[in-house]
């Protein structure tokens, strides 16, 4: 998406004809509408695990690949009727890039925008945060029950990693409220900004209207910190894959969790023989 904002920014205007202004209107919204259903079948998976624990079904790699063609078919779909008379794709008012049609007053084009918005911001937000809630809940009881089992058994802690100064519950909390806030502030601007302009038409100004695109785009360079890189499993992975590219995660992540399964099996065997 690059490339053509570069040219445009040169010229200081769209120059790059109707037809391609549709086909970049087109991919952005495509790409965006699948970064934002990819993160709301993550927060899915990681609520089945976590919430459901072993009563949950496993995600296999079936059905993760079902998951992802789903994910694609049904941005396709969406992303298709604005070339059919259902909205259309037009330049943005900084003229640099292209975006669906906030503009036009007619209902068929606003309706639209109003079924896009309910469907690619707000359910995926709303279903977010209530994964999320229900997450950090399921953690704080787990760690709640950990503690009294402990007490029981006269130990100290069933483990190592509440020696450390942030427990479990704090720590996912801080995940569970980076990962909303900054899937909030990635696609608020593209919200504000059709209905701005549906609405109250005079605070969308060039210089406003191209704060979508800045704040969409730099989604890209975080999601994969928020969503992959974090992730200890997946820095294993990329670490045994591609050497080169990974995150050193031996005597980190593997060592505590090893530490801390070793320390729960010790308390363990000192309750039973006990």
């Amino acid at each position: 998406m690059t490339p053509p904002l570069l040219v445009n920014a040169y010229w200081g205007t769209w120059v790059l004809g109707a037809f391609f202004c549709e086909i970049y209107a087109f991919f952005g919204s495509f790409f965006g509408c699948v970064s934002i259903w990819s993160m709301v079948f993550i927060t899915a998976d990681r609520y089945n695990v976590i919430v459901k624990g072993v009563s949950a079904e496993p995600l296999t790699s079936g059905g993760a690949m079902l998951r992802i063609a789903g994910t694609w078919l049904f941005t396709l779909a969406w992303c298709l009727p604005p070339f059919f008379g259902w909205n259309r794709y037009v330049p943005e008012g900084n003229m640099l890039a292209c975006g669906t049609d906030y503009l036009t007053e007619t209902e068929l084009s606003r309706s639209y925008l109003y079924i896009y918005s309910v469907w690619v911001y707000l359910f995926p937000l709303a279903y977010i945060i209530y994964s999320y809630t229900f997450i950090v809940k399921a953690v704080a009881a787990h760690e709640k029950g950990m503690r009294e089992q402990a007490k029981k058994m006269g130990v100290k802690s069933l483990r190592s990693e509440e020696a450390q100064k942030t427990s479990a519950e704090c720590r996912l909390c801080k995940v569970a409220l980076m990962t909303v806030t900054l899937w909030f502030v990635a696609w608020t601007p593209y919200f504000v900004i059709n209905w701005g302009g549906m609405f109250n038409k005079p605070i969308v100004t060039p210089l406003f209207s191209i704060w979508g695109s800045v704040f969409a785009k730099a989604n890209a360079v975080y999601n994969p910190i928020v969503y992959a890189i974090s992730h200890p499993k997946y820095r294993a992975a990329l670490e045994k894959k591609l050497p080169c590219l990974a995150c050193n995660t031996e005597g980190r992540d593997g060592g505590a969790s090893d530490a801390g399964s070793t320390a729960t099996a010790q308390s363990t065997e000192k309750a039973e023989s006990a």
